[in-house]
């Protein structure tokens, strides 16, 4: 049921999502074409927050904290996991894999590579500050909205 915890943590985790993209372009080699990493990101953002995040408020500030822990790291999991399957079909289309097994270790593989990647002190920083945030703001809309 929507309710205004789950817009506050969806939009909140969104503009997280879209800024940590923002820092982590950088990091790939030049002339990396990234097409719709953005727009793909702030979408399992938005939806991270309003299942996760949204979907656990009203349970106390200590609890928020945590959730707000939680929910960039579920963030990240599932965009690297979207990210990567992309770039694996990217690859399988000019025939680069021998069979479908190879395909999905690859998937796997392109994740791990992009998941080191993006290990910096200020991503890292920015993702946990950001959903300690959004937790927070998150309980106080489910306190005062609900």
């Amino acid at each position: 049921m929507p309710d205004a915890a789950k817009l506050v943590a969806g939009i909140g985790l969104g503009l997280l999502a879209f800024v940590v993209s923002g820092m982590i372009m950088p990091l790939f080699e030049e002339g990396t074409n990234f097409g719709w990493f953005t727009q793909v990101n702030v979408l399992v953002g938005i939806l991270t927050g309003w299942f996760v995040v949204g979907g656990r408020a009203g349970r106390g500030m200590v609890s928020a904290v945590n959730v707000g822990l939680t929910g960039p790291v579920v963030m990240v999991f599932w965009a690297l996991f979207i990210q990567s399957c992309n770039e694996m079909v990217r690859i399988a289309m000019k025939n680069r894999y021998d069979g479908a097994f190879e395909a999905l270790v690859a998937v796997f593989e392109i994740g791990a590579e992009w998941a080191l990647l993006m290990t910096t002190i200020p991503v890292w920083a920015t993702l946990l500050a950001g959903g300690v945030v959004v937790g927070l703001l998150t309980e106080y809309a489910w306190r005062t909205w609900r």
